[in-house]
């Protein structure tokens, strides 16, 4: 289990690695965490930055798999620190997040049409060359480092209630350890990767089907055992919203805010806008923004 304390350990340990990213007002008692402005375009780099310092690191250097943003902070990291890393991806990864790799210096690999599949091949390569095995969310390490967007919340505004987007996990377990019990936590899945809302159905982890517009970033066929494990003892509870909720909150970012997110990010604003979540009055909600690895060629109308 991860907690408050490993939290902050997190952020001693990457502090000055990372950026302390800004919270955008949205009206009274909304604000939007700008997360997506962190380098290498997602919260991943938090989490990626604090397992690879956390080590063992050998000659081999890096091996992680991913939807896309993991990879990208695993390469981001792996440069800033010198190392050497190699990224699978499923065939259909976004164009724009594989380009990106390759620019940030990783050796991509494209390997079966989803994240489990990528996954289960990157961990053959780890195994036979020796290189660390990061995870893309279940991992203490991953967790606590994501955990420090919620320290920063917590010094920016005063809020009762934060919106997750919830793929594996990792960020939402990441946040429950911060918060500490300080505040709601409301995670929000697609209808169609519902990793954590079949989970709590379940009373375990369980497999899923995944697919829809956000199942590049959200798109984990099952909820990370950690994420699972704070879930439950939090008390935490699933919303899910629909592509076409999804689509039309991030077209609405775009059009009211001049804000670029992937579909997966704009999940979190999408709960807001189509009831799928309903504030109380005078409610502090802060919808956390965790990613903008996408192609805004569609938003430019």
């Amino acid at each position: 289990m991860v907690d408050l304390a490993d939290v902050r350990a997190a952020a001693k340990r990457i502090d000055g690695r990372i950026r302390r990213t800004p919270v955008l007002a949205d009206g009274p008692d909304r604000w939007f965490k700008l997360e997506f402005t962190q380098h290498a375009g997602s919260f991943k780099t938090r989490g990626m930055m604090n397992r690879i310092l956390t080590g063992p690191v050998s000659p081999a250097g890096l091996v992680a798999a991913s939807g896309g943003n993991a990879g990208l902070a695993a390469a981001y990291a792996a440069r800033e620190l010198g190392l050497p890393v190699e990224v699978f991806v499923p065939v259909t990864a976004p164009a724009v997040k594989v380009a990106k790799l390759g620019k940030l210096g990783a050796r991509v690999v494209q390997e079966g049409g989803e994240y489990a599949e990528a996954y289960a091949a990157a961990t053959v390569r780890a195994s036979r060359t020796g290189a660390l095995f990061c995870h893309a969310y279940d991992d203490p390490a991953m967790v606590a480092g994501n955990g420090t967007i919620g320290l920063e919340l917590m010094e920016q505004v005063g809020f009762d209630t934060v919106l997750v987007a919830v793929g594996g996990g990792g960020l939402m377990a990441g946040v429950i350890a911060a918060l500490d019990g300080k505040a709601r936590i409301v995670a929000v899945e697609p209808a169609t990767s519902r990793a954590l809302n079949a989970a709590l159905e379940a009373g375990e982890p369980t497999d899923v089907p995944v697919s829809g517009v956000a199942a590049d970033s959200l798109g984990a066929r099952r909820i990370g055992d950690i994420a699972f494990a704070l879930a439950s003892a939090a008390g935490i509870t699933s919303v899910l919203v629909d592509d076409s909720a999804i689509v039309e909150a991030r077209r609405r970012l775009w059009d009211e805010h001049r804000v670029v997110v992937e579909h997966g990010t704009a999940a979190a604003q999408a709960a807001l806008l189509s009831g799928a979540y309903r504030p109380e009055k005078g409610e502090r909600v802060v919808v956390l923004l965790c990613g903008a690895n996408t192609d805004p060629a569609d938003l430019a109308t």
